[in-house]
């Protein structure tokens, strides 16, 4: 028969299925409530629900997917599964290699933990979409990792290897010096006849800003006081205002500070050469004085005066001519426009002369330099301590002990806490000669003498530059003419150092006297001109080399890896850091970095270390 409509198909015996030996062909729509077997020859299904035999799983066709729920932990797959998307709400396990070329991103919001490691292709990166990336573990087994570098942001073109400093906008730049050299300005004449200016006798008032310079007038042999104004590189003056009325010799000037009054030392000629004291005020460019005061009523020389700012006293140092020229002291108190004394009191008893005083602020302890004439003429020192009206000393100490000192001129450098002396030295063939020395209690010690013009010298005087820590000597030159010169020194522990000398008058220099105005931060030179008709007093302006640089303790970061132009970001290594732009170190050598950016084995102002080489090539960033 060709069909067969029945209305349902039943097995032989009750609730048997009946057998289809030779297969089943539906062209229709077939609907079961279950199948049984592997269902491996089953093609083309169209089906809307598939069950297994519990009821478990549940396999849904629609125009999105197939969807498979209730899929036990026992349930398994082979072959290959193919789609678009996948979505799980558990896990997934992968038992062998995952792979998806087209992959380009893993998403994930929690940890990913690869426990076999992680290979990243060549030229890739590990990157932050956003924020900052952490690492953990102590980084020993990172490879190909620069330490101590980072990156920054240039001021200016930065080369490899150059020191560097951080800037207040968080850019970085090199160390940097910038300044001008030391020199003189044009000379201004105080008074056109001949005169004598004593190594002490120009003074600065530091309350007036003035400049004050005693002197013996050619004219007259009195004694005249010049107030003078600087200005830039020059200096002009008043009127001249005469303090004694007779002759004059032997001046010396101090400044009170306490009082703000000049006080002048002289011997006067016309008093039987009795050791006087004036007492001047400034006002304006001129200067007036109140009445002359003895200090020593006996023939006076070589005297030298100092400020003790401790005590408030003046202290004079002097050759008693009366008392077999003994080296004598005594303090004087200044008080309106005089001045009193306590009593004299013998520091050296013998023949002594060139006497120059200064006062150690640190110690406040005076100081005195002079030639002791009964002890072969040595370079000799003694430290005194005021009291009151009195003042008391200690043992003498000899700075030079090769033979006979002369013209001898002291000033005390309060940033190394150091006495210098100046002088010329008749035991070595006349050269200018300095020395450093340590005030220790009533005591001195001094280091080794540095000759700083190998040539015969005259007049020599000397100051201390409070802005900058220098000491200005200034001289006449016997080898150069006679020229009047001027030479700056830096005190380094118990050893001084000079730079080259430079001429402030190009003709025969007589009676040099320097001082220093802190206000305009110049030296003021004070001479005779025997160049000049006939012979003027003269002064000029010494202008200190003037050098700063950006570099502090603080801003001081490392040294540039690499080339880094001006706005660009480039490496720096900071402390930690090893740097190897470099040349010529020497191994186990520290290093500081000197002002000019460059760097060097000794400290440089303000002491700043680089590091300690490794290699002539290497060095390892350090900041202590």
């Amino acid at each position: 028969m060709s069909n067969l409509r029945v209305a349902s198909l039943r097995g032989r015996k009750v609730k048997t299925s009946p057998s289809l030996p030779d297969g089943a062909v539906v062209t229709g729509v077939a609907t079961a409530t279950s199948f049984s077997g592997d269902g491996s020859a089953l093609t083309g299904i169209d089906a809307t629900a598939l069950k297994d035999s519990g009821g478990s799983v549940k396999v849904q066709a629609n125009t999105s997917g197939v969807n498979i729920t209730g899929v036990s932990s026992a349930t398994q797959f082979s072959g290959n599964i193919t789609g678009t998307t996948g979505t799980f709400t558990g896990n997934v396990s992968v038992g062998a290699v995952l792979t998806y070329d087209d992959v380009t991103n893993i998403d994930s919001v929690g940890v990913v933990t690869a426990r076999a490691g992680i290979k990243i292709g060549a030229g890739q990166s590990v990157s932050a979409v956003s924020g900052i990336v952490t690492y953990y573990g102590d980084g020993s087994q990172l490879s190909g990792v620069e330490s101590g570098v980072v990156n920054f942001v240039a001021s200016g073109t930065i080369a490899n290897g150059a020191t560097v400093v951080i800037k207040t906008d968080g850019t970085v730049g090199i160390v940097t010096q910038t300044g001008s050299a030391q020199s003189v300005g044009s000379a201004s004449v105080f008074v056109s006849n001949s005169v004598v200016i004593n190594r002490d006798a120009t003074i600065y008032d530091p309350d007036t800003g003035k400049i004050v310079t005693a002197y013996r007038s050619g004219a007259d042999n009195r004694g005249y006081a010049v107030v003078g104004t600087v200005s830039g590189t020059s200096i002009s003056f008043g009127t001249p205002v005469e303090f004694g009325d007779v002759s004059i010799e032997e001046m010396s000037v101090v400044y009170d500070t306490t009082n703000n009054k000049v006080v002048i030392l002289h011997r006067d000629n016309g008093n039987s050469n009795y050791g006087t004291a004036i007492v001047g005020t400034v006002s304006g460019t001129s200067i007036s004085f109140g009445s002359a005061v003895v200090f020593n009523s006996a023939e006076t020389d070589a005297s030298s005066a100092t400020f003790d700012s401790t005590n408030g006293k003046v202290v004079i140092a002097y050759q008693d001519k009366g008392n077999n020229s003994y080296g004598t002291a005594i303090v004087g108190t200044v008080s309106g426009t005089s001045i009193s004394f306590g009593s004299e009191v013998v520091f050296e008893s013998a023949f002594s002369r060139f006497f120059s005083t200064t006062f150690d602020s640190t110690n406040g302890k005076v100081v005195i330099a002079y030639q002791d004439y009964g002890n072969s003429s040595r370079g000799t020192a003694i430290v005194g301590t005021v009291s009151g009206t009195s003042i008391s000393f200690g043992s003498h100490v000899i700075f030079n002990s090769g033979g006979e000192t002369v013209e001898i001129a002291a000033t005390y450098d309060s940033t190394n806490q150091k006495v210098v002396i100046v002088y010329s030295d008749a035991s070595n063939s006349d050269y200018g000669t300095a020395i450093v020395g340590t005030v220790s209690g009533t005591s001195i010690s001094f280091g080794s003498a540095v000759v700083f013009e190998s040539s015969q010298i005259g007049f020599p005087s000397v100051v201390y530059n409070s802005n900058n820590g220098k000491i200005l000597v200034t001289y006449r030159d016997g080898n150069n003419s006679s020229y009047g010169t001027a030479i700056v020194a830096t005190v380094s522990g118990t050893s001084i150092s000079f730079d080259s000398p430079i001429v402030f008058n190009s003709a025969t220099t007589q009676y040099t006297s320097c001082t220093y105005d802190s206000i305009n931060e110049k030296a003021v030179i004070a001479y005779r001109d025997d160049g000049g008709s006939p012979y003027p007093g003269e002064a000029v302006v010494f202008s200190f080399s003037s050098i700063a640089t950006n570099l502090t303790a603080e801003n001081y970061i490392g040294i540039a890896a690499e080339a880094i132009s001006n706005t660009a970001t480039g490496k720096i290594t900071v402390v930690g850091g090893t740097n190897t732009g470099q040349t010529g170190l020497t191994t186990a050598q520290k290093y500081f970095v000197q002002p000019d950016g460059t760097l060097g084995t000794s400290a440089g102002s303000p002491s700043v270390v680089a590091g300690t080489a490794i290699s002539d090539t290497k060095i390892i960033v350090q900041k202590s």
